[in-house]
């Protein structure tokens, strides 16, 4: 299975590229994941809806541009469905049986996700209402698709 994580923005601190670079290369078993880092546009304080849905657009594009169209899309939204750790894992393991071998991932800038984006996504999820450091974000979710393997592995894992 190929998982692809599409980010807006780079990760600047060490320690979230430290830890990333861990969970690729506990994902080497299971499947192979790349991240792709696209450029965010700069956000002034203050914009008008306008200028907010031009830096969107601009990132949709930026983000549609390594989606193909036989991939399973999997948007992080704040109005998206939570899951647990066992359902999380249930979803990627159906996509893998019913033949869907590429999952992306998307998460969006500071502003989020353009509705084509959204539109475009298979399934739509939250990990919590909070709001967390998009960076961070990234980690979370590296940590909880080497987890979701490890449950449809049947091999143990932190509760």
């Amino acid at each position: 299975m190929n998982i692809t994580i599409i980010t807006v923005g780079k990760v600047k601190e060490k320690f979230y590229r430290d830890a990333l670079e861990e969970y690729q290369k506990r994902l080497t078993r299971y499947c192979k994941m790349t991240i792709i880092e696209v450029a965010d546009e700069k956000t002034l304080d203050h914009c008008s809806d306008r200028e907010v849905d031009l830096i969107l657009e601009k990132e949709c594009q930026r983000i549609l541009k390594h989606i193909k169209d036989d991939d399973t899309v999997i948007t992080l939204e704040i109005e998206g469905r939570q899951l647990d750790s066992v359902a999380f894992a249930e979803k990627i393991e159906t996509f893998g049986i019913t033949g869907k071998s590429s999952i992306v991932f998307v998460i969006g800038g500071s502003l989020g996700l353009h509705e084509t984006v959204k539109k475009r996504s298979n399934f739509a999820l939250s990990f919590s209402e909070m709001t967390f450091p998009h960076q961070l974000m990234r980690v979370i979710l590296a940590e909880q698709i080497y987890r979701g393997f490890r449950i449809i592995n049947g091999e143990p894992y932190h509760k």
